[in-house]
This record gives structure tokens, sequence and C-alpha cells, in this order.
């Protein structure tokens, strides 16, 4: 079990670095001549995703808290 935790922990650092490079550090390097980076530099939809994403988030994460808390002492 702590195999599983430990590479799902990995696993989700290594998805927030790509994240990150992608959404906000590529933006910051000169263009390149590589196609996949450039494509990356030029994109504008994952830069807003996950900003986007948090406020619909946060409802759900409320909605879960109260579903569970009404379930507990009903």
């Amino acid at each position: 079990m702590k195999f599983w935790g430990g590479l799902l922990v990995i696993v989700g650092c290594v998805s927030f670095v790509g994240f990150v490079f992608v959404a906000i550090v590529s933006k910051l390097f000169p263009l390149s001549d590589n196609p996949i980076i450039q494509a990356i530099q030029n994109d504008r939809y994952y830069c807003f995703l996950a900003p986007l994403t948090l406020p619909a988030l946060l409802v759900a994460v409320y909605f879960h808290w109260l579903s569970m808390k009404l379930f507990k002492h009903a």
C-alpha cells in the first residue's frame, strides 16, 4: 500500500509540474523552432482551464460536505 501511495503522490507531483510548465513557464521562454513546443507556447486553453474550474470544484466540495453532514445526522 505504501508503494501505491507513493506512486500516486509522485504521479500527481509530475502532473502538477507539467501543468505549471505548460500554463505559465513556457509562455516566458522565447519562441522555439520545435513545432510541439511552439504549439504549447501558442496555446491559450490550458492556461485558463485550472483557474476557471476552481469555482466549480469549490461548489462540488461544498455539496459533498453538505450531503455527508445530512447523511450522518439523518
